[in-house]
């Protein structure tokens, strides 16, 4: 008995050792696209010894669809807040509890009791922003705040317009335009929502995501995007504006989460951590041009965010912008058959 239970303790030993090792050193990252800073990748790598491995994706349901799939290979993973739900309904995400980490005394109040994520058990903040208008003032002087700049664009900015391949933020966008609400099931609605976005794709140019490359080059004039994309293009070509969609505009979080078969989940907890540093979130704000939630950070970032048009919401469009919530099932299904028509 007694060599049974040292041999059956020593097979555990080296288990745990095997499990240890064949994480140590690694962490694969999957994140949406030109979204993770390689200055913070290295930073993480030199302080850990651990070798990042960083894969894009280009939407949500890209991101979801892959690891459904299974045999990804992944260990983090960075869904939008109205799909964070899904992800921890489908046990796809470990309760990694970063709310008991060392760091998560430094996220903002706001973020930590959220809807997506109560309490903050399985994810933590990565950036926060919105979907807007970009413009090129060069080619178009009118009014910029409005949904109608891709919906029903002006002759000058016909066939010259990028729409962010994102169903949610694009269906959000034209519901409030036609008067509606989000998670709507109105039929008739839905209807003129399919139809407005039919009409209008034929008068864009793309829906893609080199909207950082394209706009400030002149291949677009027009976009509807994220803020902090735009905010780049600007800084690159000063001609560039950006507008709040007055009829409302949809505001997202992308939070850092641990996959369920994540094979180096040590890395990847350390990793969560990281990111809630100030001076380290920072990294993650300078290179993408978000904000992100975590306090102190601000003292941390390059001086053109503090005031940037594309950051700071203006009071008279503070109301228009709101936090997409998770839709039931068959109001996903819906959509999804509206964007399905878009595509075709």
């Amino acid at each position: 008995m007694n060599w049974m239970k040292t041999a059956a303790i020593a097979a555990l030993a080296t288990l745990g050792f095997a499990g240890s090792a064949a994480a140590e050193g690694a962490l694969n990252i999957y994140n949406w696209g030109d979204y993770t800073s390689p200055e913070l990748i290295k930073k993480f790598e030199d302080k850990y010894k651990v070798k990042v491995t960083v894969t894009d994706y280009d939407s949500n349901d890209t991101a979801l669809a892959k690891v459904r799939a299974g045999g990804h290979g992944f260990d983090i993973v960075v869904p939008s807040a109205n799909y964070l739900p899904i992800w921890i309904k489908e046990g796809l995400l470990l309760e990694a509890r970063p709310d008991q980490m060392e760091n998560f005394k430094n996220v903002e109040a706001r973020w930590v009791d959220v809807p997506w994520d109560p309490g903050r058990h399985y994810s933590v903040p990565w950036q926060w922003g919105l979907s807007g208008i970009g413009v090129n003032k060069k080619v178009y002087g009118g009014d910029i705040n409005t949904s109608a700049i891709f919906l029903d664009p002006p002759k000058e900015l016909v066939g010259k317009i990028n729409v962010e391949p994102e169903m949610n933020d694009v269906l959000y966008a034209t519901i409030k335009y036609l008067g509606g609400e989000w998670c709507t099931t109105d039929r008739d609605l839905l209807k003129k929502v399919r139809d407005k976005l039919v009409e209008a794709k034929p008068k864009w140019l793309a829906m893609d995501y080199s909207v950082t490359e394209k706009l400030p080059s002149g291949d677009y004039a027009g976009v509807y995007y994220w803020n902090g994309a735009i905010m780049r293009a600007r800084l690159k070509n000063p001609d560039i504006a950006f507008g709040y969609p007055k009829e409302g505009y949809p505001v997202f979080m992308d939070s850092v989460t641990i996959l369920k078969d994540a094979k180096n989940v040590e890395n990847a907890k350390l990793f969560m951590n990281f990111i809630m540093e100030p001076e380290n979130a920072a990294l993650i704000s300078a290179f993408a041009k978000y904000a992100n939630g975590i306090k102190g950070s601000d003292a941390f970032l390059p001086a053109d965010m503090k005031d940037a048009p594309e950051l700071v919401i203006p009071p008279q469009f503070e109301k228009a912008g709101e936090f997409l919530k998770t839709c039931a099932p068959e109001v996903s299904e819906l959509y999804t058959r509206i964007w399905t028509d878009v595509n075709k």
